[in-house]
């Protein structure tokens, strides 16, 4: 635990690293299946954004993007990493854009190798929340917050899985959540949603223009930032290598964790 922001890192001290950046509303477990898919070989850096997981969940706390990549990077101090790949997902993608914006304008602590993007909002135009998250953000939002339950979570992520989840495993990602009754906060961790429209420009232009070796697996049955956005991926970035796993939504990870493992071999 640094500064309240659970982090780990797995792997041999001298082995290439890479940073892994969770979605919203799981936490870095959700990568877990897919690093022992991938085997040994590398040195996997994960943490829990703050308000996830294992880490601290301030009440009252305005949760910002710009904020947990603040944390990334003072996570890759923590654990002396001056070099890496990133691999980001759903809410974990905006951070990472942030992280390539902040590299385009010299101001980055580590060196980036290469990216990695799952289903997530990369182009904020683009990204169709799903109604229990429209009506988080507006004016009943605490209320419903408070009102949340595991019954209510379980059906939000089922509405964007194509592939569905055990009901053993719902339960270990609503645990994560609502740990230190960090579910309370729901409404404002998805101020994020706000925060992608207001820094787009920025954000898009930094993933347009990166000069890293780009990759995006994508499922297209994500009703969220599915099969939509991958005609935007090819043309806005046409020399990105593109993965679309057909039949998976929006966590391919969790989905269909051995597609994806070969896809980072590709």
């Amino acid at each position: 635990m640094e500064n309240g922001t659970f982090t780990r890192a797995d792997g041999p001290a001298d082995a290439p690293v890479v940073t892994w950046l969770h979605g919203f509303p799981t936490s870095s477990w959700d990568w877990a299946p897919l690093h022992q898919a991938l085997g040994a070989g590398r040195r996997d850096v994960t943490l829990d954004f703050l308000g996830f997981g294992a880490s601290a969940k301030p009440r009252g706390h305005d949760y910002t993007l710009t904020e947990q990549a603040d944390l990334v990077e003072a996570v890759w101090d923590a654990h002396g990493v001056t070099e890496t790949a990133l691999v980001a997902h759903d809410y974990g993608v905006s951070v990472a854009q942030e992280l390539l914006a902040r590299r385009g304008e010299g101001r980055l602590s580590v060196t980036l190798t290469a990216a990695t993007f799952l289903n997530g909002g990369i182009f904020p135009h683009l990204h169709r929340p799903i109604r229990i998250q429209t009506l988080m953000v507006g004016p009943f939002g605490p209320l419903l917050a408070r009102l949340s339950s595991e019954r209510q979570f379980a059906r939000a992520l089922r509405a964007v899985m194509s592939i569905e989840p055990g009901t053993s495993e719902l339960h270990e990602h609503w645990r994560a959540f609502s740990r230190d009754r960090g579910n309370r906060n729901i409404h404002r961790l998805l101020a994020y949603m706000a925060e992608r429209r207001v820094h787009e420009e920025r954000w898009v232009g930094a993933l347009v223009d990166c000069d890293l070796a780009m990759r995006f697996i994508w499922g297209p049955e994500d009703p969220v930032s599915g099969a939509h956005v991958v005609p935007e991926i090819r043309v806005r970035m046409p020399g990105a290598a593109v993965h679309v796993l057909d039949g998976v939504g929006h966590y391919p990870q969790l989905e269909a964790t051995r597609r994806v493992a070969s896809a980072f071999d590709d």
